[in-house]
Order: structure tokens, then sequence, then C-alpha cells
């Protein structure tokens, strides 16, 4: 009898260790990928004065198109195009009127921070004036931000679908 005690607590505590291996190993993986997908987010200005500390890294950043310097080649699909620094902080766009304001006035204030981007890729619908890019990639040592990912906004578009769709 104490034989089949002795088997059986050594059973359980070689199923109690291999339960917590497991739950280290997906705990482990857990903070390794989100460590991997971790990125700063910074605005234009954030970028700007970091300067050469963030050259090289992963960054996602966030500004306004600003229309006229939209420049696409379809035989290497390559665009390019300059945003102006919008506010990091929805708060703040908020009392500024919202974000579909916020990007009319970094477009039209001349005073405003902007960078150029450059992307690889086929021209996205949604990249007009006025429309927030928030894009994935790094600074070049030329100054330009090289986006390896590409996300568009256009508030005004939504904003003028809403009365129409609360209409039907």
């Amino acid at each position: 009898m104490e034989q089949t005690a002795t088997v059986r607590s050594a059973g359980k505590m070689k199923f109690i260790i291999g339960g917590l291996l497991i739950i280290a190993a997906v705990v482990y993986l857990i903070l390794s990928s989100a460590q991997a997908n971790a990125q700063y987010f910074m605005t234009i200005d954030e970028l700007t004065a970091k300067g050469a500390d963030v050259q090289g890294r992963d960054l996602r950043v966030s500004g306004a198109v600003i229309g006229d310097t939209i420049q696409y080649d379809p035989q290497s699909l390559t665009l390019s195009f300059v945003v102006a620094n919008i506010p990091g902080d929805n708060k703040e766009i908020e009392q500024a009127g919202g974000l579909a304001e916020v990007l009319h006035q970094a477009v039209t204030d001349p005073s405003r921070s902007k960078m150029d981007v450059v992307y690889n890729g086929p021209k996205p619908d949604l990249l007009r004036n006025e429309a927030q890019a928030i894009m994935t990639g790094k600074i070049g040592e030329d100054g330009k931000f090289y986006a390896d990912e590409l996300l568009l906004k256009c508030p005004t578009r939504y904003e003028e679908a809403v009365p129409e769709q609360a209409g039907t």
C-alpha cells in the first residue's frame, strides 16, 4: 500500500511539474511576442525632437497627408508624400474640434512640422489630402520615413456617410 501511494504522489508531482512548465512556456511566448510588437507611437514633433536616437528603430508615426505632395510611380510601386504633425492625444484632438478639423488645420498651417514618407506598394484608395496616415517603419539616414505599413483614415468620408445612413 505504501508503494502505491508513493507511485501515485510521484505521478501527481510529474503532472504538476508538467503543467507548470506548460504555463511558464505560454507566459514566456506572450511576453516575448508583446515585446517584439511593442513600437513607439510618436507624433512628428516628438520624432524630430528625438533626432538620431530613433534612426533605424521600428517606429509608428501618425500625421496628416498633404495632398499636393503625393507622387506615385506605378512601375516601381513607389509612393512618396509629406505628412504634417498632428497631436497624439485624443483629448487634445477633441478639444480642437475633432479629427477632421485637426487634419485640416495641420495641412493648411505652414508652420507645422513635416516629414517626407516613402512607401513601396500599391497606392491606397484612401490616400488623399487631409487623410490621417498611420505608418510603421524606420527613419532613413536621409531623414525620410520609410514605411513598411501604411494605414489611412479619411474622417470626412465617414462623416458625410453618417447622415445618409441615419436617414434610411
